[in-house]
């Protein structure tokens, strides 16, 4: 089992170069298809621990479902960490994790930083 990690969306060409990039470095990463198997709640606060960041600076903005959940800029983190929970497209991607650190593949290269 590999030590990697991808949040993946296959329709996504950030996601796929991606995927790509840690394909050419040798890693095989574990695939997450995050669309058909939605993170939970918890899962997303892991992986924005891991990530270092908060829950407005995961979300996809320009996704129909973030104006029809009523979210905006003063959404509460549960409220949007809920939200990407119920709607996984609301969440940006790729991630990538390795051990207790992850980062989000925009741009693709953004991955280097994890690998030894």
């Amino acid at each position: 089992m590999s030590e990697y990690t991808i949040y993946h969306n296959p329709r996504c060409s950030k996601s796929r170069a991606t995927l790509g990039l840690l394909q050419e470095q040798g890693i095989e990463p574990n695939i997450v298809m995050y669309l058909e198997t939605a993170p939970d709640a918890e899962e997303i606060r892991d992986l924005l621990g891991k990530l270092g960041i908060s829950a407005a600076q995961l979300v996809r903005r320009g996704e129909e479902a973030y104006k029809a959940e009523g979210l905006g800029p003063d959404s509460s983190e549960a409220t949007l960490v809920a939200a990407m929970a119920t709607h996984p497209k609301l969440i940006e991607r790729p991630i990538v994790v390795r051990g207790e650190r992850a980062i989000l593949g925009r741009p693709p290269e953004n991955v280097l930083e994890l690998i030894d």
